[in-house]
């Protein structure tokens, strides 16, 4: 091994053990519980606590037990064993639900070679590693919708998980919730902004053409359904010997889609393109779940009401693009009034560390009420994925997911102090800084492992006389797919 590559190896040794250093324990030592170890039994006592479902209780409690809220109330008694956490003066809310995340996914977010990428799965790309899941955890999230990304008219699969850092992938995913798909329209999907000159086109390349890229698939999707039913029923009526239909990947997510066993979110602007899926929807008989940015949702309020189609919007992003011109900080509130489910996204992992005052902008844009507000990023984005049984609001029985904040959540002073998903503490503010002093000494000790290794070998890396440095390849044109907004 000659002196450049003991070099490079060195560095890449050290670079991978410095972001382990940084990055927040993934084990029951800091702020990740074991994944063997039983949930506690835990009392919530002294708290504001927000239900979101049935009022706000003064001094209230809230007892812990198998993962689960067995008790909430103003006078509920701690067990013998029950481990308790004293929030006087603090806030308890549901843990915060994104209905539009990019988080926890290896690799790029968009499969946006084709552009019916149905075969794509992001549960099949999760990674329990990504630090913006810790980071979210920080800002009270406990659900993400984890989507692919708006490259594709019919793009990937999508993944509903639970926030479980210091667990593997395979414990990431939400258990019961319905899968769901992800749909594009407007300028991703035809590639507007993509690609320079020589890059290699693709169809669609307009709105029109997106329009029958989704009605063309589903044509082939309600066939193949159709081609599978005939043998199904001819298999149990006692015929032998049958072949049956070639089995297509692609066409599987769709098939689940006309018979309600997957969830359609659609990225979305323009009120004409809104109105253009919701009749393509009812021409092949499936439901749009959720319409996602939905900017000019305000405008068709009505109809996305009488269709019973979620929204699930940003705060106040506008002008980004053209499509995004017409776009109103309004835009939840006009919408809530009209009867349509709303809830405020992030699409962004930064974004989602501030959830709870993305809500809050629509008190001061549309006059939205404090529990409406708090509705957003709670109960509402629960009834959207189909999991409001489980979370969205603090009533027994329900998944024990709670942050509790130093503040009214809804205050831009509030802090997460601690977050809880089914019982179990996975972000405990005062241990996080505890434990940065440590984190701190074993990042000098890396540097100087690494200082010294390179001290140790002064003329590694340099060129042997008469070695010339492989030339560097010409980069390709600049290609940026956004998995969301942009």
């Amino acid at each position: 091994m000659n002196t450049s590559m003991k070099k490079s190896r060195v560095l890449i040794v050290f670079i991978a053990a410095l972001t382990v250093a940084l990055a927040p324990r993934r084990t029951h030592s800091a702020n990740g519980p074991s994944v063997a170890t039983p949930s506690p039994v835990i009392l919530v006592q002294n708290a504001t606590i927000l239900t979101v479902s049935h009022g706000n209780i003064e001094h209230g409690s809230i007892l812990i037990k198998d993962g689960k809220i067995a008790e909430v109330g103003a006078s509920v008694k701690a067990p013998k064993d029950a481990q308790v956490i004293d929030a006087g003066g603090q806030f308890v809310m549901p843990g915060i639900i994104d209905c539009h995340s990019h988080i926890a996914i290896d690799g790029s977010v968009n499969e946006g070679s084709i552009a019916v990428s149905s075969i794509a799965n992001t549960a099949d790309v999760l990674n329990p590693d990504d630090i913006a899941i810790y980071r979210d955890l920080a800002g009270g999230v406990t659900v993400a919708n984890v989507l692919h990304g708006s490259a594709n008219p019919v793009g990937g699969q999508t993944v509903v998980i639970k926030l479980r850092w210091g667990q593997p992938a395979s414990k990431l995913p939400f258990e019961g919730a319905l899968p769901g798909i992800k749909f594009a329209l407007g300028e991703n999907p035809k590639h507007s902004n993509f690609g320079g000159r020589g890059a290699e086109a693709r169809y669609p390349a307009t709105r029109m053409g997106v329009e029958e890229t989704i009605r063309g698939a589903f044509a082939e999707a309600r066939d193949y359904k159709a081609s599978w039913d005939v043998y199904d029923k001819r298999t149990a009526a006692g015929e032998k010997n049958l072949i049956p239909p070639r089995r297509d990947l692609r066409l599987d997510p769709l098939v689940e889609v006309l018979e309600g066993k997957r969830y359609v979110h659609a990225h979305c602007y323009r009120e004409d393109e809104i109105l253009m899926l919701l009749r393509v929807a009812k021409e092949f008989g499936f439901k749009v779940r959720t319409l996602q940015h939905v900017l000019e949702g305000y405008k068709v309020a009505d109809e996305l009401a009488a269709a019973g189609v979620g929204a699930s919007t940003f705060s106040d992003w506008w002008s980004y693009k053209m499509e995004a011109f017409d776009a109103v900080p309004y835009n939840a509130a006009l919408m809530t009034r009209r009867g349509v489910v709303v809830s405020v996204n992030s699409d962004d992992a930064e974004e989602a560390t501030h959830l709870n005052q993305e809500a809050a902008k629509s008190m001061k844009f549309g006059g939205l009420s404090h529990d409406e507000a708090l509705k957003l990023v709670t109960i509402n984005p629960a009834l959207q994925l189909g999991i409001d049984k489980r979370v969205g609001s603090i009533d027994a029985g329900k998944d024990a997911d709670l942050v509790i904040y130093n503040r009214d959540p809804l205050s831009a002073y509030a802090v997460v102090q601690k977050t809880l998903i089914d019982g179990r503490v996975y972000f405990d503010r005062q241990r996080d800084i505890a434990d940065r002093p440590n984190k701190e000494k074993e990042k000098k000790t890396l540097l100087d492992k690494e200082k010294k290794a390179v001290e140790k070998n002064p003329e590694a890396g340099a060129a042997k006389p008469g070695e010339k440095k492989p030339e560097e390849k010409p980069k390709p044109p600049s290609v940026e797919i956004s998995g969301g907004a942009l």
